[in-house]
């Protein structure tokens, strides 16, 4: 299919809270994960409905890969081949918090 990948601010700001919180511990283990939570995205490039649909939202447009313990919340565009990252969301946070806008 082709599309880009475009992370939300939302997106962009747990990824960078969440790697910070694992630097305070461990540098080299937050740099990690976050250039493999980034490169896990990229197979929605060609796969965008490779995620399940978000049990919580059951929205066939909004959807979810697991990167333990994290959920990686996306939003697919077929009409213009987009994947938006919504949020990067601890899975012990429950369901993921979704500006309306998205839906």
């Amino acid at each position: 299919m082709g599309c880009k990948i475009v992370f939300t601010r939302p997106a962009v700001s747990d990824l960078g809270a969440l790697v910070g919180f694992i630097a305070r511990n461990d540098p080299t283990a937050a740099e990690q994960f976050g250039f493999a939570s980034i490169a896990k995205t990229q197979t929605l490039k060609e796969f965008p409905r490779l995620g399940r649909v978000v049990p919580e939202f059951k929205i066939e447009t909004i959807r979810e890969m697991i990167h333990r313990p994290y959920r990686i919340v996306y939003r697919v565009d077929d009409f213009q081949k987009v994947v938006e990252v919504l949020r990067v969301w601890h899975a012990a946070r429950g369901t993921p918090i979704i500006p309306k806008f998205f839906f």
